[in-house]
């Protein structure tokens, strides 16, 4: 059996353990990789609407809470991964998050209210990346000065600049690529 165990990095939460569900290829941000996206989001958290889409184990969403995000929409497909994120929320007393169990397209052909930051990680090797973004533009749903953080396959190439988007910062760990993406 594995050790579905987060840990919270830092903010109100710091220090806590949580458990996730253990759902094939859900692989929560590593800790390293939360600490270096949330140095460079530090002054665009606190007050922040945020958008955790392919929520997973809820590492993103939660960390951006801790913070002091004014709240944060996680939406996850997976049910068991979806009952974690609850009971995780229940036991955290967040009450500025809201979780939606649904499919992230479908999700956001229903939103109607723009975010501050969106955080993507959607499952690697399944093509959902561009519909994605064309959705989130398509509704509108990023605001004007809004960032977006997205987890792709290291070796993935995608044109952001279709979307009106650049790369502001990123890294590489492992397979991973972590962009923050700006409008341009």
């Amino acid at each position: 059996m594995k050790n579905n165990l987060l840990r919270i990095i830092g903010g109100e939460w710091r220090s806590r353990k949580l458990k996730f569900a253990d759902v094939p290829g859900l692989r929560p941000t590593p800790d390293r990789v939360r600490e270096t996206l949330f140095n460079w989001l530090q002054w665009h958290v606190p007050g922040a609407r945020c958008l955790d889409l392919f929520a997973g184990s809820g590492a993103l969403g939660l960390e951006a809470l801790s913070r002091g995000a004014r709240d944060v929409v996680m939406v996850e497909k997976h049910p068991a991964a979806a009952q974690a994120l609850r009971d995780n929320l229940t036991l955290l007393g967040a009450r500025n998050a809201r979780l939606v169990h649904d499919d992230a397209l479908r999700y956001l052909g229903r939103e109607t209210e723009a975010f501050d930051l969106i955080f993507l990680d959607p499952p690697f090797r399944q093509k959902l990346l561009e519909p994605v973004l064309e959705k989130l533009f398509a509704q509108a749903l990023l605001k004007q000065d809004g960032m977006i953080y997205l987890e792709q396959e290291s070796e993935a190439e995608t044109d952001f600049a279709r979307f009106g988007l650049q790369v502001h910062r990123e890294t590489t760990a492992g397979q991973v690529r972590s962009l923050l993406l700006v409008q341009s």
